[in-house]
């Protein structure tokens, strides 16, 4: 595998245990099972494509064929991250809320109804935008510290973006 993937997936490993004392410091509640789990600050999808397009950029160029495609792919999974994806968790939260009513409206009854309980939807699935841009600064700077530390002449101070 090449450097580029290595870092994508530190960052996006990062990024995923970042999201437990993040947690932890909002709500006071220790869940490692965050770790495995979708959604919320920052976003491992946004860090993964961040460090990849920046790592991309150094040590390819701006006007190389890898960068755009990159960028785009990018792009379109930020956007998703928080866009489609976070209102497929709003609808989820909806039927979660009408599940917990019908549970309410059927325990009143005197008619008995028999029916297996459905799993309860997971809620938390995209991400709000501030989550998103969390993830890309985490990817950046990955990026960045990934292409200085795997260069050759290791000059760090003298990086060339080129355009």
């Amino acid at each position: 595998m090449n450097k580029g993937v290595y870092l994508a997936l530190f960052s996006i490993g990062l990024a995923q245990g970042m999201k437990i004392p993040i947690h932890y410091y909002k709500k006071k509640e220790w869940r490692p099972d965050l770790f495995f789990e979708t959604g919320g600050m920052p976003s491992s999808h946004s860090a993964g494509v961040s460090t990849l397009t920046t790592y991309i950029a150094l040590r390819q160029g701006l006007p190389t064929f890898d960068f755009a495609l990159s960028l785009i792919y990018g792009l379109i999974v930020m956007y998703d991250a928080q866009g489609i994806r976070r209102q497929t968790g709003e609808l989820t939260l909806k039927v979660n809320t009408m599940n917990d009513l019908m549970e309410k409206i059927r325990k009143e009854e005197t008619v008995e109804f028999k029916q297996n309980a459905p799993k309860r939807l997971k809620e938390m699935l995209g991400h709000r935008p501030e989550e998103v841009v969390g993830g890309a600064l985490i990817g950046v700077l990955i990026g960045i510290a990934g292409h200085m530390f795997t260069k050759k002449d290791r000059n760090w101070w003298n990086f060339k973006l080129r355009f």
